[in-house]
């Protein structure tokens, strides 16, 4: 399974294979029209109070990822909602909404995905 990340304000690319979208608010400005033809699993992403505690500080990136496996690990419905939804042919590209292209939850969920792929 071919899993990336990119920011949902750029355009679809014929690399991007299925889209879905992870952030738990829609992204300000986008219409569904615009993002185009989406998934979105918004309870794979970071709480409310993890995602204003982070605030893409790259200082706390390592705090923010260990909190947030915590979260899915205690929230196994919402990755199997997510697992479900995925590929297992094409690539996969988990959208996200913030400018901050490194340190953000669909990079962390990647991740999160790819160590945990026997779950």
């Amino acid at each position: 399974m071919q899993l990336r990340s990119k920011r949902a304000y750029l355009p679809p690319g014929d690399d991007d294979g299925h889209r879905i979208l992870v952030d738990r608010l829609w992204p300000r400005g986008l219409s569904k029209q615009k993002l185009g033809d989406v998934a979105w699993i918004r309870d794979v992403a970071p709480s409310d109070a993890l995602r204003q505690w982070f605030g893409h500080d790259a200082a706390k990136w390592d705090g923010f990822r260990e909190r947030y496996f915590a979260e899915l690990d205690a929230n196994p419905e919402a990755v199997a909602a997510l697992r479900a939804t995925l590929s297992p042919r094409g690539p996969n590209t988990l959208l996200f909404g913030t400018r901050e292209e490194t340190h953000n939850n669909a990079v962390a969920l990647c991740e999160y995905l790819s160590a945990h792929r026997a779950r």
